[in-house]
């Protein structure tokens, strides 16, 4: 959103075989513009799944499953990109000056760990900051900008930090391993907003190989969504989509101090109604509430203004797409650790599938009236 028995690196995650791919999504790298990473595992999958596989000029990727008849072309997507940095300046020093990829709240940043990737080699760093020791009383209760702070890679001088290969230019990534925690059901990662819609993505294909639905599905992922929906005004031309749907996490206020009556984590697939970019089409909208009613799946209903996705773009694409956007609800999103519940993201696939399996011509075009 802008402003899815293992023993893996030490983690048990039994029971949880089909998070593999989740994993390798959020603990990949993939800053906007910088995708490529990311795309290369979605290209895999889809060509595994036996879906034709569609690409734009930005790269911007699809997997297609024809239905029986097809005439109605539905595009799902999720984004690949994840809010992260580019380096700005190297001080003579032989410190990162950076600017953020993506909306960050400077609170979040220092003493975090991140990976400074380069064209041959990744380099760990961290955001630096001040021990308590030795600040000054007006520091004490004060925020750092982030135009203030500089990444540590633990070099003697600018001319060593070239010498290793970084260069201005180069995208920062957080660091946050993959981890579903003791309750086997929470799930801890780096880049779930918005990696879960890659996995949806992927996941819905799968899910289709043996399932007969009335229309065309392109199930995919777009570029640079963080930096302002890019990918989303382009990825439509390729498709020209009858419907879509956004997939996309959702801010969860389930925390201290939040708000009981907002989305929560484990609670049902996330349904937005509104949110600075887009009022989804309600014809569609409440063909999803009844799809999800109709086959018992817990939702939540979103009302945010703080935040879009890219519905804002699909949603105008040419003379209008009824579009909508499902996901799950996440805590801590735009920062270099989230969470979300591996039973919504369940969920949410299930009603995925059955949306595409009730998605006909006749529905379609209740649509518009």
């Amino acid at each position: 959103m802008e402003i899815n028995l293992i023993l893996i690196s030490g983690i048990h995650t039994e029971g949880d075989e089909n998070m593999e791919l989740l994993k390798r999504l959020t603990e990949e790298v993939g800053a906007p513009g910088f995708e490529h990473r990311i795309r290369d595992i979605l290209r895999k999958e889809f060509e595994a799944s036996g879906a034709d596989v569609l690409t734009d000029r930005l790269g911007s990727i699809f997997g297609k499953k024809q239905g029986k008849g097809g005439n109605v072309k539905v595009m799902l997507a999720g984004h690949m990109d994840e809010v992260s940095f580019m380096i700005s300046e190297i001080t003579s020093e032989g410190y990162l000056r950076f600017v953020p990829l993506g909306g960050w709240w400077d609170q979040v940043l220092l003493a975090q760990r991140v990976t400074i990737i380069t064209d041959k080699k990744s380099y760990t760093g961290v955001i630096g900051s001040k021990p308590p020791h030795i600040l000054r009383p007006e520091e004490r209760n004060t925020v750092y900008p982030m135009r203030e702070m500089f990444i540590d890679v633990g070099a003697k001088d600018a001319t060593q930090v070239k010498s290793w290969g970084i260069k201005v230019g180069d995208p920062i990534m957080p660091i946050c391993p993959f981890e579903i925690l003791p309750d086997h059901d929470t799930i801890l990662a780096k880049a779930l907003d918005n990696r879960i819609g890659c996995w949806l993505a992927v996941e819905l294909l799968k899910a289709l190989q043996n399932e007969q639905h009335p229309n065309t599905v392109f199930s995919g992922a777009t570029v640079q969504e963080e930096v302002g929906l890019r990918g989303a005004k382009t990825a439509p031309y390729v498709i020209d989509p009858d419907v879509a749907i956004a997939l996309d996490v959702g801010v969860a206020e389930d925390g201290p101090g939040g708000n009981p009556n907002k989305a929560k984590l484990g609670e049902g697939v996330l349904i937005t109604f509104l949110d600075s970019s887009m009022v989804p089409n309600t014809a569609f909208r409440n063909f999803v509430i009844q799809t999800a009613e109709e086959h018992n799946i817990p939702y939540q209903v979103d009302v945010m203004l703080g935040g879009g996705t890219d519905g804002g773009e699909f949603h105008l694409h040419k003379q209008g797409v009824p579009t909508i956007v499902i996901g799950v609800a996440s805590r801590y999103i735009h920062s270099h650790t989230s969470m979300i519940s591996k039973k919504d993201l369940e969920n949410t696939l299930k009603l995925l599938v059955a949306i595409v399996k009730k998605l006909d011509n006749d529905t379609y075009e209740s649509f518009l009236n």
